[in-house]
């Protein structure tokens, strides 16, 4: 389980490889995640970093690659990949690393250590994912995790709505993960409105998501 953040002060290095290193000490995630805000929309750069360095943990971010990497000093070091397919993604992921380190972005997608299995398609990794989720519980924390990131109940309280206003390319791993995960659990899946977006996927509610949804939410 991720610590809870202790408070300030605490300094973090952000840094592009321009040698222009920016030290920051900070006093809570809020104001990291503004003064990295800033570093980050101020530059043009293939990579950004950000390290913790007393704790030995970075996280860098590669908006050209598409790709979000992890690293923890440790023994063996341990360092893991996320492919992206949003913009909007990259800022989120700082503000978790500043709140729990590596450890608070364990549920934010899918990480693999081998950069290797990131070339596998998108449903691929994605029914990869799925695979390793063998409980109920895990399975319904994830398919919670996937609604708060871009779901919501319909207003007939009928039922979740996953990949709101979204299309059928985006997504993709997300939704190769919850369609594996809503049949192991037997959550029916019901066809969505004319007026969807293509890429929506409707559930019925279920009492065993009602809680876990409400938590994430």
């Amino acid at each position: 389980m991720a610590r809870p953040y202790k408070p300030g002060p605490k300094q973090f290095v952000f840094a592009v490889g321009d040698g222009n290193d920016e030290q920051v000490s900070v006093g809570d995630p809020q104001e990291a995640y503004v003064a990295f805000s800033a570093f980050f929309r101020g530059r043009d750069a293939d990579a950004y970093t950000i390290s913790d360095e007393p704790s030995g943990q970075r996280l860098v971010l590669m908006p050209g690659q598409g790709l979000i990497s992890r690293i923890k000093d440790a023994d063996p070091p341990r360092s893991e990949h996320l492919q992206v397919d949003r913009g909007n993604r990259y800022l989120p992921s700082a503000m978790l690393f500043f709140e729990n380190g590596y450890a608070g972005l364990d549920r934010f997608g899918q990480w693999f250590s081998d950069l290797a299995d990131l070339d596998a398609s998108p449903e691929v990794r994605g029914a990869a994912r799925a695979a390793t989720i063998t409980t109920e519980a895990a399975a319904i924390e994830e398919v919670a995790r996937i609604w708060a990131d871009s779901g919501y109940v319909d207003p007939s309280d009928q039922y979740y709505v996953f990949f709101d206003s979204r299309g059928v390319d985006d997504d993709r791993a997300d939704r190769a993960v919850l369609l594996k995960l809503i049949e192991f659990l037997g959550v029916e899946r019901v066809d969505a409105p004319a007026e969807a977006a293509e890429g929506e996927v409707w559930v019925r509610t279920d009492a065993r998501l009602d809680a876990e949804c409400a938590r994430w939410s």
